[in-house]
């Protein structure tokens, strides 16, 4: 894992079980010349110290879901969302067809919002925004994706 560990500057780190990683030292020798690099695990803690201080996981949770409910509501008004799926920030709404969801994502994008497509097929907005994104937020997306459904 790495890019958001930083907010920006160049940081990474692996999780493993404490059994996988013996049996990688018993086998290999590991050298990296960044490892540890003490200026990097400070910006680290630093972003650690600001997730906890501004409750951030928190945020995304309650801000996650007053999103996906918003999501599920406009699902109900246009047949073309076919699921919203996801947890907390991190959040799919599956359209119809892949032409479908680039055309949304470029009317998004004219209305000042960028967001982006994935999926095996294309079809599926992919909604993850900063972890900082409020209530606020979430309603101009929603009322923006509202009028770009409806247009």
């Amino acid at each position: 894992m790495g890019k958001p560990m930083g907010n920006g500057h160049p940081v990474a780190a692996l999780v493993a079980r404490a059994a996988v990683m013996d049996a990688f030292a018993k086998q290999h020798r590991y050298f990296n010349t960044f490892g540890g690099n003490t200026v990097s695990c400070a910006v680290a803690l630093a972003v650690l110290d600001v997730l906890q201080e501004e409750k951030l996981v928190d945020n995304a949770r309650v801000t996650g879901d007053y999103l996906k409910q918003g999501l599920l509501a406009l699902a109900n008004r246009y047949p073309g969302i076919q699921a919203v799926r996801g947890a907390g920030l991190f959040l799919g709404v599956q359209l119809e067809g892949r032409e479908r969801t680039t055309r949304v994502v470029n009317d998004l994008r004219r209305e000042g919002v960028l967001i982006g497509s994935a999926g095996r097929n294309g079809d599926v907005l992919k909604i993850r925004p900063p972890l900082c994104f409020g209530r606020t937020e979430a309603d101009m997306f929603l009322e923006t994706l509202d009028a770009v459904l409806r247009g």
